[in-house]
């Protein structure tokens, strides 16, 4: 209790000492910002969590300007799946805690834990832009709403930048960027939201057991 009194008295010092500093004008429009930035961030929540699924075509821009194309499909709380066009033929499937890594071209299966990749947080029960991520930018521009999100933990293993339409607001890419400052743009086309999605495309079949699946 007494360190909880403690962090609420040093905390109203601090306001009075920002509130004396500012001035009353700018302390009100800090006040007003902090509030717009509370609401926008409530209202990327809402969107995210109040999608069932998604279908989209992609345009993947990679950081060396050669651009890949696919299908994104995503259904809540915990599936998604992005299907590459030939010639990259590359497959990722999420789902639950595991993410599929399948190189067709060259044969290769990797595995991770969603946690760890940018996009995991989209994966949780509740989507939620604090806690396991951390907001470090927020702003308006050309009819979209972008954050930008870092894990609160490892901070410096990159970011993802989500641009959202406003009129009316929806997803419309993200942006990847590694811990080397590299970025990967995925530009969504044809969106669909809210539709029906055969539980088979986020199940995974190792070609190593499963024959039919080395061609496709």
């Amino acid at each position: 209790m007494r360190k909880g009194r403690a962090r609420f008295r040093a905390a109203a010092v601090l306001a009075l000492v920002i509130g004396g500093l500012l001035g009353p004008h700018a302390a009100a429009a800090l006040r007003d910002a902090n509030a717009a930035k509370s609401q926008d961030v409530a209202q990327i929540e809402s969107y995210l969590n109040g999608l069932r699924s998604l279908r989209a075509n992609f345009v993947q821009i990679n950081p060396d300007g050669g651009t890949a194309t696919g299908k994104l499909y995503y259904e809540r709380p915990d599936k998604m799946r992005l299907d590459y066009d030939r010639p990259s033929r590359l497959l990722i499937i999420a789902k639950g805690w595991r993410l599929v890594y399948h190189d067709r071209r060259l044969k290769q299966v990797s595995q991770l834990f969603t946690s760890s990749t940018p996009l995991g947080f989209l994966l949780e029960d509740e989507i939620r832009l604090d806690g396991k991520v951390t907001v470090t930018a927020l702003e308006r521009r050309g009819g979209e709403l972008r954050v930008t999100l870092v894990q609160t933990d490892e901070p410096a293993q990159g970011s993802i930048t989500l641009a959202f339409a406003e009129q009316p607001f929806e997803l419309r890419r993200w942006t990847v960027v590694d811990p080397q400052g590299y970025g990967t743009h995925v530009v969504l086309e044809q969106l669909e939201t809210d539709v029906r999605l055969d539980d088979e495309l986020f199940v995974f079949r190792n070609p190593d057991f499963y024959p039919e699946e080395r061609n496709r």
